[in-house]
């Protein structure tokens, strides 16, 4: 299960929501492990886009033509199919209707990072913190930016900012750890993947990611103790079986070890930790 961003249609408090969401890959070495990072890009659900499921949205906005939140909710529908061109055109429509449309906004950034319109993205978040300076979701999505373009301290000061506002949202501790992380700050890092688990614990990639900080502090029976929960949570993710492998590799047992990371590599044929480590322990 992917980390999913809550992209809500009004600010209302109802509980309608458009689930636009996020997983791309960022590796991250640390005593030979790697991470997995959900950024921003669309996670297809082809389910999303089926002609039934479009057709019905379509009948709600050819009865009401003017409510920006129709073409808003068929938007989110477009991009998780992975029809984009179709996607922005909902949310370009949503905006013109209500320029005030702030998650119209941070929905179409997702668009635009996925096309790899980077800059296009980066107006669309800013311009939604201008309407509504509260809005965690767009905290959280530049901050994604920030971070795939290394600027760490500016990526930080959002999901800062995100926390700040009681974010629930469990991406935003996810990611403020693999900072964490990355300057080494484990303890910390530890604290924050933790809190991601509470709020998404079927999410595999927090068990990894806490995984890889407990490897660090040399702390390995916690380290496989989260490697096989992300097993446990989605057995398709190389990351989860090399980490494993690497626990088996560190305890000598070199058998475990080669079959964990002949699991990921045939997963991932091109994943290095799993080609190395086969390497290593064959």
């Amino acid at each position: 299960m992917r980390l999913i961003a809550p992209a809500r249609t009004r600010d209302t408090g109802a509980a309608r929501s458009v689930l636009l969401v996020a997983a791309a890959v960022l590796t991250l070495a640390v005593s030979g492990c790697s991470t997995t990072a959900p950024i921003d890009a669309i996670s297809i659900d082809k389910t999303q886009g089926t002609d039934e499921n479009i057709s019905s949205l379509t009948d709600v906005i050819r009865r009401n033509p003017r409510d920006p939140e129709g073409y808003n909710v068929r938007g989110a529908a477009y991009g998780r199919s992975g029809q984009y061109r179709n996607a922005l055109e909902d949310f370009d429509r949503a905006i013109q209707l209500n320029p005030s449309f702030y998650q119209a906004y941070a929905n179409r950034a997702l668009i635009h990072r996925s096309l790899g319109n980077q800059n296009d993205a980066a107006r669309d978040y800013n311009r939604a913190l201008q309407i509504n300076p509260r809005y965690d979701v767009a905290y959280i999505g530049r901050g994604n930016l920030y971070r795939q373009a290394g600027r760490m301290n500016e990526a930080m000061n959002d999901y800062d900012r995100a926390i700040g506002l009681q974010t629930t949202d469990p991406r935003a501790y996810h990611n403020r750890g693999l900072i964490k992380q990355l300057r080494n700050q484990h303890p910390q890092a530890i604290e924050d993947f933790s809190t991601s688990i509470s709020l998404a614990p079927n999410s595999p990639e927090p068990y990894n990611g806490r995984g890889i900080s407990y490897v660090a502090l040399n702390d390995d029976d916690n380290a496989f103790a989260d490697f096989n929960r992300a097993i446990e949570l989605d057995q398709q993710i190389a990351e989860s079986w090399s980490n494993q492998a690497l626990i088996y590799e560190r305890r000598g047992d070199k058998k475990r070890a080669s079959r964990s990371y002949a699991r990921a590599a045939q997963l991932d044929p091109k994943y290095r930790p799993a080609i190395d480590g086969l390497a290593r322990v064959r």
